[in-house]
């Protein structure tokens, strides 16, 4: 497959744009199709059915399900299934599908032209998937889908606009390329090219550039430590247009159980992460009274957390009385909620202090 639309990229697209050029409608659909197979992927077969971030109606299954075959990357329950087996053995070289250990090319696509045993699929963990009539269906039947929103749809849309062929070419063609290799940056550069904020237990980073492509997809290192979180971007400012339609898709009741990450468990992670950092770059500096002054902080910082711990499960707790005592409801405005907000400011302020504490160990 891959030897044939590369074939035909560097071939048929050349010749098209030779003789013709693309009307409007023809960059119109592309952008359409683009983003209809990109976050039906995204949004559907990722958060939606790997994961089980969110539920959904009906009808957006099945537009994942009809969209999600354009993207040309195989049924629901052989993506979701591969993927499940991807975050449980991540980065363990013969277990992880598409391992980020054998390299920048076997994770980006080179693991699909392998006969491994780690690519036979076993449905055995998507039990849960086969019991929606869409995802058997598109599973049943995913050649047949997968044909008719490749050529017909892009063929239908362009005769309705007066542009059939060059429909196909850019919308078809292109689009089914570019869209490949936007989903592949995310098994490959995003465990290699980034930062991580939040655990280095894993190969996977966090992105900005990489969302861009990816529909939010690159924030890669929260998500492989918080996977059933609907958002991967969970700053409003961060690039992540998949949450942002399944957040529209909940006001409109096309979605609902939306699943976020508590604030706190997050500004836990973080500075978790920062301790890391500041504790290795400690063991890197040299010997000295300023190093010892550093030393004795952050033991001093550790002992903050260690009782900042220590009051949030107590905390926990008392929250788990009030749910014992049908007093959920009252839960928005409850003292148990307003100190829980003051643990995660305080979270916030000593991660400041933590990374500045590792700035000033360099």
């Amino acid at each position: 497959m891959f030897v044939l639309t590369t074939a035909l990229l560097v071939t048929v697209v050349p010749l098209y744009v030779w003789h013709h050029d693309f009307s409007a409608s023809a960059w119109v659909w592309f952008g359409v199709f683009l983003y209809a197979s990109g976050m039906s992927i995204t949004a559907g077969y990722h958060r939606l059915y790997s994961h089980r971030a969110y539920q959904a109606h009906w009808s957006l299954r099945l537009f994942f399900g009809a969209f999600g075959a354009q993207a040309l990357q195989n049924s629901i329950m052989v993506w979701a299934s591969m993927h499940r087996v991807h975050h449980r053995e991540v980065d363990h070289e013969t277990r992880d599908p598409y391992s980020s250990r054998r390299g920048l090319w076997y994770s980006h696509m080179g693991w699909m032209l392998r006969d491994e045993e780690c690519h036979r699929v076993d449905f055995s963990n998507v039990r849960d998937l086969e019991r929606d009539p869409i995802v058997a269906f598109q599973h049943q039947h995913y050649l047949g889908i997968a044909l008719f929103m490749n050529i017909a749809v892009p063929l239908l849309a362009g005769w309705a606009t007066g542009d059939p062929w060059g429909t196909l070419v850019l919308a078809g063609l292109v689009r089914l390329v570019v869209n490949h290799h936007f989903t592949f940056f995310i098994n490959s550069l995003a465990h290699f090219w980034g930062r991580q904020p939040y655990t280095a237990e894993n190969s996977a980073r966090d992105n900005d550039f990489l969302a861009l492509f990816t529909y939010g997809e690159g924030y890669h290192n929260f998500h492989h430590l918080f996977q059933w979180d609907y958002r991967n971007g969970i700053r409003w400012w961060q690039w992540d247009p998949t949450k942002w339609l399944i957040a529209a898709a909940s006001w409109t009741g096309l979605a609902h159980g939306l699943r976020r990450t508590p604030e706190f468990q997050i500004q836990r992670a973080k500075v978790q992460r920062q301790f890391q950092r500041a504790q290795e770059r400690l063991a890197q500096a040299e010997a000295g009274s300023r190093l010892a002054h550093l030393q004795l902080l952050l033991e001093h910082e550790t002992q903050s957390f260690a009782s900042t711990m220590s009051e949030w499960a107590r905390l926990q707790q008392e929250k788990f009385e009030h749910a014992k005592q049908q007093l959920s409801e009252h839960w928005e405005t409850s003292e148990v909620r307003r100190r829980i907000q003051t643990l995660e400011d305080a979270l916030r302020q000593q991660h400041r202090r933590v990374r500045l504490l590792r700035i000033q160990a360099a």
